[in-house]
């Protein structure tokens, strides 16, 4: 009897630790443990793999530039019918030519997404009224974004602004609903020192003259700067876009605009953007009523881009620990080059290929076991900088990263050693 009494306490124990066992099951929890045994066994922490959108890196679009939208023409130059650009608006339609935002265009460039193969961007230059109450609705109906650049000045109320400019009031109504509004100087004139401009006065007298040294940085610091800090506080918008007036700039107006914060510049030099076309000197198709053929070759250039080719991730160079690294200068003409794939993973040994500019494809040294890539250039760089490309396979998509460094000027001068002059040139 007193062995049945003392079983049962027992079984009851052997049941409860069951029954926690099981709970442990089912939540998916695992008994912690300190063995030395469990712990050597333990998988080590593998660094995170790059992760990024998978972007077209063959997709070509073009950038139309308007001005005015009226019936009567009278300066063709800058001028064209609001039938004309509905009727150009429909062809895009029609082309199979899809039409995508600023932002989308440089989000594509930054390899955060995705455009179409074939597609364009509308732009609109000055800030004319017409552009509000004529070109908007025509957008709207056929539900395509567009950016407007405007120079301050000639907005209502400005020094510049007349009775067809557009007003603040407006330009608040578009932002409100999604359209992109960006800078296109203070009183759009020439930006490069030494040429001739228009200085308003007192009064409302104006004087033409020529700005040097401190008064021209001063005045050009408020046409690319200004006009920017005016609209971000007037609209409460963040403007990473710059209009260049007539396309006249220079290194130093670059500059000025780099380190403004603009992300990109825009001249009406037209042309198809790549993925690799510089972002400061962006080509728009100007669109004048007395070249319509402008906008004809544009649709004809961009309807036999090659886009739809296999599409590539763009890998970050800091991801890749390049040396040199972006951005940097070194002080020799004979670098040598090298990128950690390692982070990368999946990568495919035999599709790593490295292109240096200047020199084209080289031949590179890979180990798989640490993931380094690395030429040591043999043939003098020239010039003060070199782009460096390193693409690869990995689990079956193309990874591609971009790099330029800067090469000091006496560097590159140097005479080239007896061992680089006997080393075989690679191939281009």
């Amino acid at each position: 009897m007193m062995i049945r009494f003392a079983i049962i306490p027992l079984l009851l124990a052997m049941n409860f630790s069951m029954c926690k066992r099981h709970e442990s099951a089912a939540n998916g929890s695992q008994p912690a443990t300190s063995s030395p045994a469990a712990a050597a066994v333990s998988p080590a922490a593998s660094p995170p793999k790059i992760t990024k959108a998978v972007v077209d890196q063959t997709a070509q679009t073009i950038i139309f530039c308007y001005h005015r939208l009226v019936d009567k023409i009278r300066y063709p130059g800058t001028e064209i019918t609001p039938a004309d650009f509905e009727a150009q608006m429909k062809q895009l339609k029609d082309a199979g030519i899809t039409v995508i935002s600023m932002q989308d265009l440089l989000a594509w460039r930054r390899g955060e997404k995705n455009i179409p193969p074939r597609c364009a961007v509308v732009s609109f230059d000055d800030g004319w009224k017409s552009q509000y109450e004529v070109a908007w609705p025509i957008m709207k109906k056929f539900g395509y974004p567009f950016t407007m650049f405007i120079y301050t000045e000639g907005v209502r109320g400005g020094s510049l602004g007349g009775g067809e400019a557009i007003t603040w009031e407006q330009l608040a109504d578009m932002r409100d609903n999604g359209v992109d509004i960006e800078a296109h100087t203070a009183t759009h004139q020439d930006l490069r020192e030494g040429h001739n401009i228009m200085l308003a006065a007192p009064g409302g007298k104006r004087t033409r003259t020529k700005l040097t040294g401190p008064e021209y940085e001063q005045w050009v610091r408020n046409e690319v700067v200004g006009s920017k800090e005016l609209l971000e506080q007037r609209l409460g918008i963040k403007v990473n876009c710059f209009a260049v007036p007539f396309g006249n700039y220079n290194e130093h107006v670059k500059e000025l605009a780099r380190n403004a914060g603009y992300e990109a510049m825009f001249t009406v030099y037209g042309q198809p953007i790549t993925f690799t076309s510089p972002l400061d000197s962006l080509g728009r198709y100007a669109i004048e009523a007395n070249k319509p053929k402008v906008f004809v070759d544009a649709v004809k250039m961009i309807g036999t881009s090659t886009g739809g080719a296999a599409a590539v991730a763009e890998v970050g160079a800091a991801d890749l620990s390049t040396q040199p690294a972006d951005g940097s200068t070194v002080r020799t003409a004979l670098p040598l080059i090298k990128a950690n794939l390692g982070r990368v993973g999946g990568i495919e040994p035999g599709s790593v290929q490295m292109r240096v500019s200047g020199l084209g494809v080289v031949p590179v040294s890979y180990d798989p076991k640490s993931g380094m890539v690395s030429y040591q250039v043999t043939q003098k760089l020239r010039g003060n900088s070199c782009t460096v490309i390193v693409s690869a396979k990995a689990e079956g998509k193309k990874v591609e990263a971009h790099w330029t460094f800067g090469i000091d000027a006496t560097a590159a001068a140097a005479p080239v050693s007896a061992a680089a002059k006997s080393t075989p040139t690679p191939k281009k």
